[in-house]
């Protein structure tokens, strides 16, 4: 199944949470190797926009919050690195409204 198109993906997920240096969970310097920065963050929400439109989202587990979602794909960054990818996602019960949660390097696809 394809995820709604009109699929939320917060600003604040790309800017102070994959894109900035975490002490635990870190992301940045997985996306960095294909070249995504915080300058470049709108490239990161597009090809993560890209992903919703072309790619199957499986259904994984529900709880009281959501039923959750995972597309494996791949993001090509600005270098023209790609990077294998899981990417978690969230329809709320209450509101309808489906949701970026995280990414993840996927190191079962990755070269």
């Amino acid at each position: 199944m394809r995820l709604p198109a009109d699929t939320t993906i917060a600003e604040n997920k790309l800017l102070r949470y994959l894109l900035l240096p975490q002490v635990r969970g870190d992301k940045s310097a997985f996306l960095a190797q294909a070249g995504y920065v915080l300058e470049n963050a709108g490239q990161l929400l597009h090809d993560l926009r890209a992903q919703i439109v072309s790619v199957d989202a499986v259904p994984l587990e529900s709880n009281m919050f959501g039923q959750y979602y995972e597309i494996c794909g791949s993001l090509i960054g600005p270098n023209g690195v790609t990077l294998a990818v899981r990417t978690i996602w969230m329809t709320e019960h209450l509101s309808g409204i489906t949701k970026f949660v995280t990414l993840i390097p996927d190191r079962r696809r990755a070269g």
